[in-house]
């Protein structure tokens, strides 16, 4: 929800004044996907330990519990793959709107003549990435 966060932005016609500037996007979706999916899987991973450890019995003797299980596996799997795909993605879109070049770009000051705005440093998104590999 990147519309949320303002940055302070110097007017430099009139140096007490500062303008706010709000970002564009909301990627929080994607985020929210992949967060639930795994809060899922855990749960699901879970019972599946609880049935296979405490009602091996029942496991063994119905021939539908292994199939079923086998089924849910494979569907929790493939929601894990879009899942990451769709984090991915969103990952992506943050990076572009928050790109310090992109920043410049939307304030109305540095596109004045004679105007020279650096960005400064850029930020780390190693942990972000390394969310999207996991």
């Amino acid at each position: 929800r990147l519309y949320q966060i303002p940055f302070g932005m110097p007017n430099c016609e009139d140096e007490s004044e500062a303008r706010t500037l709000y970002l564009v996007g909301d990627f929080s979706a994607p985020a929210e996907f992949f967060v639930t999916l795994g809060v899922f899987s855990f749960l699901y991973s879970m019972a599946a330990l609880v049935l296979y450890l405490r009602f091996h019995s029942l496991y063994t003797e119905n021939t539908k519990l292994p199939f079923t299980d086998f089924c849910v596996t494979v569907c929790f799997a493939f929601f894990w793959l879009v899942a990451a795909a769709a984090w991915g993605k969103g990952l992506s879109d943050v990076k572009a709107a928050t790109r310090p070049s992109a920043l410049i770009a939307a304030m109305a000051v540095c596109q004045a003549d004679g105007v020279l705005c650096n960005a400064g440093t850029t930020p780390a998104m190693g942990l972000a990435n390394i969310s999207v590999v996991r």
